[in-house]
């Protein structure tokens, strides 16, 4: 079994044939799908899907890019997305299909919101401002600690700044992912000294990636997730399409190239680190 830890289903690249994704992520083998909240918006679809499809479980997140909008409701409402047994979805945070002043209440038998993500900081694109985003990252950390759940972060080019917020509230210890990894050794080490999963996504497969297979070399195997982060970053033989689920066995294809060792190898611990990592 394959699991994707990250990817985008709400998105609406997939509005069309979701339900044929997600048949052919189960043929292909993906077992499980971490389906990744970026908005208020896309967290409140993401927990739908997570209760519509039994092999989907859901984060909740804020991307960084959000960080000038966001609103103290937004944060309450946040909140409430992350009770472990009633999934509340409010008109707040504004899906089509809800109207103005609605509440649709959904009960699971087990808990489906896995994690907060994807949270953090984005000084390459700096779609919102630095003090925003890191104000935003500190609230959402803090919510994250309160409820005890895993973090899924998104980090580009704010390395000292990640590290110096994650330890201020999360403590020398956190556990997480660095989602789609692109930092140097350096950083590597940092996040493998704070107890943080690493995860590669299929642009690994890349011809001009040689450093990213570098890194990975790096990261020891219990350590180590893969991802899609569907609908982008489609892998080498498919670049320029939408990515899917189905998909991530190439991410897992070469982690075992690179690591010198079996692709049922690379499945079988990657889906071990994940059902750890997400309590699944």
């Amino acid at each position: 079994m394959l699991i994707d830890t990250h990817c985008h289903l709400d998105f609406k690249d997939f509005e069309d044939d979701r339900n044929a994704v997600l048949k052919r992520s189960r043929d292909s083998g993906v077992g499980v799908i971490i389906n990744v909240g970026s908005s208020m918006e896309g967290t409140a679809r993401s927990i739908e899907l997570a209760a519509e499809n039994d092999f989907i479980y859901a984060a909740a997140g804020i991307h960084p890019h959000e960080a000038d909008r966001v609103t103290e409701t937004d944060i309450k409402l946040f909140a409430e997305f992350l009770n472990p047994s009633i999934l509340r979805l409010h008109s707040g945070s504004n899906p089509e299909h809800l109207s103005k002043g609605s509440t649709i209440t959904l009960r699971v038998d087990k808990p489906k919101v896995v994690a907060v993500g994807e949270i953090g900081l984005d000084y390459y694109r700096n779609i919102s401002s630095k003090e925003n985003q890191k104000k935003l990252f500190e609230e959402l950390l803090q919510k994250a600690k309160e409820k005890n759940l895993p973090l899924i972060i998104h980090n580009r080019e704010s390395h000292q700044d990640m590290m110096d917020i994650l330890s201020n509230v999360m403590g020398s210890s956190a556990s997480g992912v660095m989602h789609c990894f692109s930092g140097d050794k350096m950083f590597l080490k940092k996040c493998l000294d704070m107890g943080f999963f690493i995860s590669f996504t299929c642009n690994i497969t890349y011809k001009n990636a040689e450093k990213l297979r570098e890194i990975a070399k790096l990261v020891p195997m219990d350590s180590l997730l893969i991802e899609t982060d569907s609908p982008f970053l489609a892998p080498q033989d498919f670049r320029g399409r939408r990515n899917e689920p189905m998909y991530v066995k190439y991410a897992a294809e070469e982690i075992a190239k690179i690591k010198g060792i079996s692709f049922e190898e690379v499945s079988n611990i990657t889906t071990v680190n994940a059902k750890k990592l997400f309590r699944l």
